[in-house]
């Protein structure tokens, strides 16, 4: 997480919010702020992050240690960290979603993000398979009402933006 830090301060990341104070949570989701704080309308995402590395991992690294695991998924957490905020997925993120107004995260929320990702991580590891599906499901589902994106949307407005979507997230 160090390397990462130091990484998205040399790419030239803001260490805060520049609006010059830190909130534990923000929950306007069209704002300059989203993505800058502790924790957002997008921190379930990370969670969810942790569950499908866990699961990932389970899959393909069985003979690993749980610890081994998780540092796995904290690089896999903080490579995307990383790639999110180049200008490649910055301006895809401005063309293809609703995210018009979105300029990078903080370094504090890329930390934070990492952190609610080994959040989900650890809750995957100690919960049965279908407390896990639970959690994603009422994150996903939770999404879709509460703002109008998840961490689903989210990677198929990346991928292969679709404009009836597009219109759905927009819509008041």
């Amino acid at each position: 997480m160090v390397a990462t830090a130091a990484i998205l301060l040399w790419m030239g990341r803001e260490p805060i919010c520049k609006c010059g104070y830190v909130k534990l949570w923000h929950g306007v989701v069209v704002s300059s702020e989203t993505s800058q704080h502790i924790a957002d309308w997008y921190t379930p995402s990370h969670v969810v992050h942790g569950f499908l590395f866990y699961g990932l991992l389970f899959l393909a690294a069985r003979r690993w240690p749980v610890g081994g695991r998780l540092i796995a998924a904290v690089a896999l957490e903080s490579g995307w960290e990383i790639l999110e905020n180049t200008p490649l997925i910055i301006n895809r993120y401005r063309e293809g979603t609703i995210a018009l107004d979105y300029y990078g995260d903080s370094v504090l929320n890329s930390m934070c993000d990492i952190g609610w990702m080994t959040l989900g991580f650890v809750l995957a590891w100690r919960l049965p398979v279908w407390a896990s599906v639970v959690v994603i499901l009422l994150a996903e589902l939770g999404g879709a009402y509460m703002i109008r994106d998840n961490l689903s949307l989210n990677i198929l407005m990346l991928i292969y933006p679709i404009e009836a979507v597009r219109r759905w997230q927009t819509a008041s």
